[in-house]
């Protein structure tokens, strides 16, 4: 094969099974044995949820800490942060992640599940002397606001002062507002486990610690964009003063990558499960998004897919793991490898010569859409 292109790999983590690290070294290894010539070039990807420290530790650096804190149903858990020039990067799923339950979500979990562990971190973070700590969230298996990294500062009041001199920057991987339909319960407390009275409940309770905030910290944030990240983490994080930024943008300047995007001719990006909350600031639209005014053609690797591939900007192919392995099942025992093969196979058959300009969608799709015959799902 002659006449090689470059290839920029961007992948985010693939739920519980790769992390955004491993996923792209997958989706490199199948490209590059589709493809030989072409120059593939790995940058993955974190929204600030799952593989947040990983993505940021491979793109720069610094010294990954390791401690136990407490974990979603109060166990104990190893978690990791980074420390480099002086600022620490916390995961809050590293403390809390949906990934940590020993067994799968519950109603009974999703309510006794707390962000304690975040508060473990912070403090380390805090007694390290960083003046500069950024939060990334998503991936949590808590819907309590971030009461119990509350609790475990002091109350909301305590925090707040105990962070007056810190710049802390909330990297969200979504931009839920707190409460309300499209907020941190109703959104993403079903897939931590809550049934319909379990949601109603938990609605409920965060009504009222959204009020006590407001009193502790005089701030209302019920509101405000990415305030129902990680099971409403946001929420406390931007009352004890913290600044939102996109996860998904905050890792593009870490790692460059807007550059990469630009000297590519093809981006490959990806994540367990593209739906309708990839279009919520997710990577794989903003990194679509950007590969749109940069003219370059975008192809979405995912585990499962529940979205026309004309929903998301420029994205011109979109492929299924659990399509091409056969199951979910399969998808999810033999991630790495079938990932890979599929990387192959699309790079196989792929010809720059024929890509098209794809139009931006007008609207999002529900997650429950029919899907086009280019999905494959």
């Amino acid at each position: 094969m002659t006449g090689g292109v470059r290839v920029a790999v961007m992948p985010d983590s693939f739920g519980g099974t790769l992390d955004a690290v491993q996923a792209a070294a997958a989706i490199g290894a199948g490209w590059h044995a589709g493809r030989p010539d072409d120059v593939v070039v790995l940058a993955p990807q974190s929204d600030g949820g799952p593989g947040f420290i990983d993505v940021l530790a491979t793109a720069f650096g610094g010294e990954v800490r390791t401690q136990t804190v407490t974990g979603p149903l109060g166990e104990p858990v190893r978690a990791s942060w980074l420390l480099h020039d002086g600022v620490a990067y916390l995961e809050a799923a590293q403390a809390c992640g949906l990934h940590l339950l020993e067994q799968p979500p519950t109603p009974s979990t999703a309510v006794a599940a707390t962000s304690a562990g975040v508060g473990d971190l912070l403090s380390a973070a805090l007694l390290a002397g960083c003046r500069t700590i950024v939060v990334g969230l998503g991936g949590s298996a808590v819907s309590d606001g971030g009461r119990g990294a509350s609790d475990r500062l002091g109350g909301c009041a305590a925090a707040r002062r105990l962070l007056s001199d810190v710049e802390l920057i909330v990297a969200t991987d979504v931009d839920n507002p707190l409460l309300g339909p499209a907020g941190a319960v109703p959104v993403f407390g079903p897939q931590k486990g809550a049934d319909e009275s379990t949601v109603a409940l938990l609605e409920k309770r965060m009504i009222g610690w959204a009020a006590q905030l407001e009193a502790d910290c005089g701030v209302a944030v019920a509101d405000t964009p990415g305030a129902g990240a990680a099971g409403g983490l946001g929420a406390v994080l931007l009352a004890w003063g913290g600044r939102r930024v996109s996860g998904s943008e905050f890792v593009a300047e870490q790692t460059g990558r807007r550059a990469k995007i630009a000297a590519a001719d093809v981006v490959i990006t990806g994540e367990g499960r593209l739906d309708s909350q990839t279009l919520r600031g997710k990577v794989v639209a903003v990194v679509a998004a950007e590969a749109y005014r940069a003219g370059v053609p975008v192809i979405v690797l995912a585990g499962q897919s529940t979205l026309p591939v004309q929903v998301v900007p420029n994205v011109g192919e979109v492929h299924s793991l659990a399509h091409h392995t056969g199951s979910i099942e399969e998808a999810v025992a033999n991630a790495g490898p079938r990932l890979t093969d599929l990387a192959a196979e699309v790079a196989a058959r792929w010809d720059p010569a024929t890509v098209a300009t794809v139009e931006l969608a007008a609207d999002p799709v529900e997650e429950n859409a029919e899907e086009s015959s280019a999905v494959g799902e």
